[in-house]
Protein backbone atom coordinates (compact mmCIF):
# COMPACT_ATOMS: atom_id res chain seq x y z
CA UNK A 1 0.00 0.00 0.00
CA UNK A 2 1.02 3.58 -0.66
CA UNK A 3 -1.59 6.20 0.19
CA UNK A 4 -2.21 9.71 1.39
CA UNK A 5 -4.49 9.53 4.43
CA UNK A 6 -6.59 11.84 6.59
CA UNK A 7 -6.15 11.07 10.29
CA UNK A 8 -8.80 11.24 12.97
CA UNK A 9 -7.07 14.27 14.52
CA UNK A 10 -7.44 16.24 11.27
CA UNK A 11 -3.85 15.89 10.19
CA UNK A 12 -2.54 14.14 7.08
CA UNK A 13 0.20 11.58 6.43
CA UNK A 14 1.64 9.46 3.67
CA UNK A 15 1.58 5.75 4.54
CA UNK A 16 3.62 2.98 2.91
CA UNK A 17 3.17 -0.65 3.96
CA UNK A 18 4.31 -4.06 2.73
CA UNK A 19 4.09 -7.66 3.89
CA UNK A 20 7.33 -9.62 4.21
CA UNK A 21 5.39 -12.74 3.24
CA UNK A 22 3.91 -11.32 0.03
CA UNK A 23 6.50 -8.74 -1.05
CA UNK A 24 9.74 -9.40 0.89
CA UNK A 25 11.89 -7.12 -1.29
CA UNK A 26 9.53 -4.17 -0.81
CA UNK A 27 9.35 -4.82 2.94
CA UNK A 28 13.15 -4.75 3.11
CA UNK A 29 13.16 -1.48 1.15
CA UNK A 30 10.75 -0.05 3.75
CA UNK A 31 12.98 -1.19 6.61
CA UNK A 32 15.99 0.47 5.03
CA UNK A 33 14.07 3.65 4.26
CA UNK A 34 12.93 3.79 7.89
CA UNK A 35 16.53 3.56 9.10
CA UNK A 36 17.67 6.26 6.66
CA UNK A 37 14.74 8.59 7.34
CA UNK A 38 15.32 8.42 11.11
CA UNK A 39 18.80 9.89 10.56
CA UNK A 40 18.18 12.57 7.93
CA UNK A 41 18.85 16.09 9.25
CA UNK A 42 16.07 18.67 9.41
CA UNK A 43 17.77 20.81 6.74
CA UNK A 44 17.62 18.03 4.15
CA UNK A 45 14.71 18.53 1.68
CA UNK A 46 13.01 15.28 2.64
CA UNK A 47 9.69 14.32 4.26
CA UNK A 48 9.90 13.80 8.02
CA UNK A 49 9.35 10.29 9.34
CA UNK A 50 6.36 10.51 11.69
CA UNK A 51 6.25 6.89 12.84
CA UNK A 52 7.15 3.35 11.82
CA UNK A 53 5.91 -0.15 12.60
CA UNK A 54 7.52 -3.55 12.04
CA UNK A 55 6.17 -6.76 13.58
CA UNK A 56 8.38 -9.04 11.52
CA UNK A 57 5.71 -9.47 8.84
CA UNK A 58 4.16 -6.08 8.18
CA UNK A 59 6.46 -3.07 7.72
CA UNK A 60 4.84 0.36 7.76
CA UNK A 61 6.16 3.92 7.43
CA UNK A 62 4.17 7.05 8.23
CA UNK A 63 5.75 10.07 6.56
CA UNK A 64 4.95 13.74 6.38
CA UNK A 65 2.46 14.32 3.57
CA UNK A 66 3.89 16.75 1.02
CA UNK A 67 1.30 19.17 -0.36
CA UNK A 68 2.81 19.21 -3.82
CA UNK A 69 3.11 17.51 -7.18
CA UNK A 70 5.63 15.77 -9.40
CA UNK A 71 7.66 17.96 -11.75
CA UNK A 72 6.08 18.45 -15.16
CA UNK A 73 7.37 16.10 -17.83
CA UNK A 74 8.80 17.10 -20.25
CA UNK A 75 10.93 19.16 -17.87
CA UNK A 76 10.09 22.85 -17.67
CA UNK A 77 13.29 24.95 -17.48
CA UNK A 78 12.26 26.84 -14.33
CA UNK A 79 11.31 23.64 -12.51
CA UNK A 80 14.53 21.89 -13.52
CA UNK A 81 16.50 24.90 -12.21
CA UNK A 82 14.58 24.72 -8.90
CA UNK A 83 15.27 21.02 -8.51
CA UNK A 84 18.97 21.30 -9.38
CA UNK A 85 19.38 24.09 -6.81
CA UNK A 86 17.68 21.88 -4.21
CA UNK A 87 19.97 18.97 -5.08
CA UNK A 88 22.98 21.20 -4.50
CA UNK A 89 21.67 22.21 -1.08
CA UNK A 90 20.74 18.62 -0.22
CA UNK A 91 24.21 17.40 -1.16
CA UNK A 92 25.84 19.99 1.07
CA UNK A 93 23.51 19.06 3.96
CA UNK A 94 24.34 15.36 3.56
CA UNK A 95 28.12 15.72 3.40
CA UNK A 96 29.51 14.05 5.42
CA UNK A 97 26.83 11.37 5.51
CA UNK A 98 24.64 11.41 8.64
CA UNK A 99 23.90 7.70 8.08
CA UNK A 100 26.32 4.88 8.80
CA UNK A 101 27.32 2.88 5.73
CA UNK A 102 26.51 -0.41 7.48
CA UNK A 103 22.75 0.11 7.21
CA UNK A 104 22.75 1.22 3.57
CA UNK A 105 22.44 -0.75 0.38
CA UNK A 106 25.11 -1.09 -2.25
CA UNK A 107 24.71 1.39 -5.09
CA UNK A 108 22.51 0.14 -7.90
CA UNK A 109 25.18 0.78 -10.50
CA UNK A 110 27.11 -1.22 -13.06
CA UNK A 111 26.30 -4.28 -15.09
CA UNK A 112 28.46 -4.36 -18.21
CA UNK A 113 30.58 -7.21 -16.88
CA UNK A 114 27.46 -9.25 -16.15
CA UNK A 115 26.02 -8.41 -19.56
CA UNK A 116 29.27 -9.59 -21.16
CA UNK A 117 28.91 -12.96 -19.43
CA UNK A 118 25.39 -13.63 -20.76
CA UNK A 119 25.12 -13.93 -24.54
CA UNK A 120 21.33 -13.54 -24.61
CA UNK A 121 21.32 -10.43 -22.42
CA UNK A 122 24.22 -8.92 -24.34
CA UNK A 123 22.40 -9.45 -27.63
CA UNK A 124 19.31 -7.73 -26.23
CA UNK A 125 21.32 -4.78 -24.91
CA UNK A 126 23.13 -4.40 -28.24
CA UNK A 127 19.77 -4.50 -30.01
CA UNK A 128 18.51 -1.72 -27.74
CA UNK A 129 21.65 0.37 -28.28
CA UNK A 130 23.78 -0.02 -31.41
CA UNK A 131 26.08 2.61 -29.86
CA UNK A 132 26.68 0.30 -26.87
CA UNK A 133 27.40 -2.57 -29.28
CA UNK A 134 30.13 -0.48 -30.95
CA UNK A 135 31.61 0.74 -27.65
CA UNK A 136 31.08 -2.29 -25.42
CA UNK A 137 34.76 -2.63 -24.47
CA UNK A 138 34.90 1.09 -23.57
CA UNK A 139 31.87 0.68 -21.30
CA UNK A 140 33.45 -2.30 -19.54
CA UNK A 141 36.65 -0.30 -18.94
CA UNK A 142 34.72 2.66 -17.55
CA UNK A 143 32.92 0.33 -15.15
CA UNK A 144 36.10 -1.45 -14.06
CA UNK A 145 37.96 1.81 -13.42
CA UNK A 146 35.10 3.73 -11.82
CA UNK A 147 35.86 5.57 -8.60
CA UNK A 148 32.96 5.77 -6.15
CA UNK A 149 34.94 7.08 -3.18
CA UNK A 150 33.20 9.89 -1.33
CA UNK A 151 31.48 10.92 1.88
CA UNK A 152 28.08 12.17 0.67
CA UNK A 153 24.80 10.41 1.43
CA UNK A 154 23.29 9.98 -2.03
CA UNK A 155 19.66 9.27 -2.84
CA UNK A 156 20.63 6.64 -5.41
CA UNK A 157 17.46 6.88 -7.53
CA UNK A 158 17.11 10.60 -8.23
CA UNK A 159 14.72 10.69 -11.15
CA UNK A 160 11.67 12.97 -11.59
CA UNK A 161 9.27 10.40 -10.08
CA UNK A 162 11.06 10.76 -6.71
CA UNK A 163 10.73 14.54 -6.53
CA UNK A 164 7.83 16.60 -5.19
CA UNK A 165 7.37 20.32 -5.81
CA UNK A 166 5.60 22.23 -3.05
CA UNK A 167 4.77 25.92 -3.26
CA UNK A 168 8.08 27.09 -1.81
CA UNK A 169 10.20 23.93 -1.44
CA UNK A 170 11.47 20.93 -3.33
CA UNK A 171 11.28 17.53 -1.61
CA UNK A 172 13.18 14.36 -2.48
CA UNK A 173 11.21 11.24 -1.53
CA UNK A 174 11.78 7.46 -1.36
CA UNK A 175 15.19 6.72 0.19
CA UNK A 176 15.65 2.91 0.29
CA UNK A 177 18.49 2.96 -2.23
CA UNK A 178 20.67 5.53 -0.48
CA UNK A 179 24.44 4.97 -0.49
CA UNK A 180 27.61 6.90 0.33
CA UNK A 181 29.84 8.16 -2.46
CA UNK A 182 31.01 11.17 -4.52
CA UNK A 183 28.76 14.17 -4.26
CA UNK A 184 28.21 14.63 -8.01
CA UNK A 185 26.37 11.33 -8.51
CA UNK A 186 22.78 12.40 -7.79
CA UNK A 187 23.13 15.49 -9.97
CA UNK A 188 24.43 13.39 -12.87
CA UNK A 189 21.56 10.93 -12.44
CA UNK A 190 18.98 13.69 -12.52
CA UNK A 191 20.52 15.43 -15.51
CA UNK A 192 20.74 12.21 -17.50
CA UNK A 193 16.94 11.98 -17.38
CA UNK A 194 16.64 15.41 -19.00
CA UNK A 195 17.35 13.84 -22.41
CA UNK A 196 13.90 12.24 -22.23
CA UNK A 197 12.46 15.77 -22.28
CA UNK A 198 14.66 16.91 -25.14
CA UNK A 199 16.82 18.94 -22.75
CA UNK A 200 20.54 18.67 -23.48
CA UNK A 201 22.29 18.02 -20.14
CA UNK A 202 25.87 18.89 -21.08
CA UNK A 203 25.55 22.73 -21.04
CA UNK A 204 23.77 22.52 -17.68
CA UNK A 205 26.45 20.19 -16.27
CA UNK A 206 29.17 22.62 -17.34
CA UNK A 207 27.58 25.26 -15.10
CA UNK A 208 26.48 23.11 -12.17
CA UNK A 209 28.60 23.54 -9.00
CA UNK A 210 28.68 19.80 -8.23
CA UNK A 211 29.90 18.83 -11.71
CA UNK A 212 31.67 21.69 -13.49
CA UNK A 213 35.08 21.26 -11.83
CA UNK A 214 35.18 17.44 -11.97
CA UNK A 215 37.58 15.37 -14.00
CA UNK A 216 35.32 14.58 -17.03
CA UNK A 217 36.14 10.89 -16.66
CA UNK A 218 34.25 10.79 -13.34
CA UNK A 219 31.05 11.87 -15.06
CA UNK A 220 31.60 9.37 -17.89
CA UNK A 221 32.06 6.60 -15.34
CA UNK A 222 28.82 7.47 -13.57
CA UNK A 223 26.87 7.51 -16.83
CA UNK A 224 28.32 4.14 -17.83
CA UNK A 225 27.49 2.67 -14.42
CA UNK A 226 23.91 3.95 -14.55
CA UNK A 227 23.32 2.66 -18.05
CA UNK A 228 24.89 -0.70 -17.22
CA UNK A 229 22.58 -1.30 -14.28
CA UNK A 230 19.40 -0.12 -16.01
CA UNK A 231 19.92 -1.93 -19.30
CA UNK A 232 21.13 -5.13 -17.64
CA UNK A 233 17.96 -5.36 -15.56
CA UNK A 234 15.71 -4.37 -18.46
CA UNK A 235 17.31 -6.83 -20.89
CA UNK A 236 17.21 -9.70 -18.39
CA UNK A 237 13.57 -9.13 -17.37
CA UNK A 238 11.33 -12.14 -17.83
CA UNK A 239 7.75 -12.26 -19.11
CA UNK A 240 6.31 -11.70 -15.62
CA UNK A 241 8.15 -8.39 -15.17
CA UNK A 242 6.22 -5.12 -15.06
CA UNK A 243 6.46 -3.92 -18.66
CA UNK A 244 6.04 -0.28 -17.67
CA UNK A 245 8.98 -0.59 -15.28
CA UNK A 246 11.08 -2.29 -17.96
CA UNK A 247 10.23 0.44 -20.48
CA UNK A 248 11.13 3.15 -17.97
CA UNK A 249 14.48 1.54 -17.11
CA UNK A 250 15.26 1.08 -20.81
CA UNK A 251 14.50 4.72 -21.59
CA UNK A 252 16.58 6.01 -18.67
CA UNK A 253 19.49 3.69 -19.55
CA UNK A 254 19.47 4.84 -23.16
CA UNK A 255 19.33 8.47 -22.03
CA UNK A 256 22.52 7.94 -19.97
CA UNK A 257 24.21 6.37 -23.01
CA UNK A 258 23.12 9.22 -25.25
CA UNK A 259 24.78 11.77 -23.00
CA UNK A 260 27.84 9.56 -22.59
CA UNK A 261 28.11 9.15 -26.36
CA UNK A 262 28.04 12.91 -26.80
CA UNK A 263 30.78 13.36 -24.21
CA UNK A 264 32.98 10.63 -25.70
Amino acid sequence: MAARVHLANGKRAFIKAASSLVAPAVADFHRRETAVSQRLPAEAPTPRLLDAYDDGTWVVLALEDIPGRLPAQPWQPDELDRVLAAVTGMTEALTPSPVDKAILSKPRLGGWLEVAADDAVRAKVEELSPWAARHFDDLVVLEQNASLIGSTLLHGDLYPFNIMLAADRVFVVDWPHAWIGPWHCDAVTLLSSAWLSGVEPQPIAERHPLIRDLDPVRVNEMLALQAGFLLKVAAAAGPAADRNLVAMMTALGLASLRWLGQRM
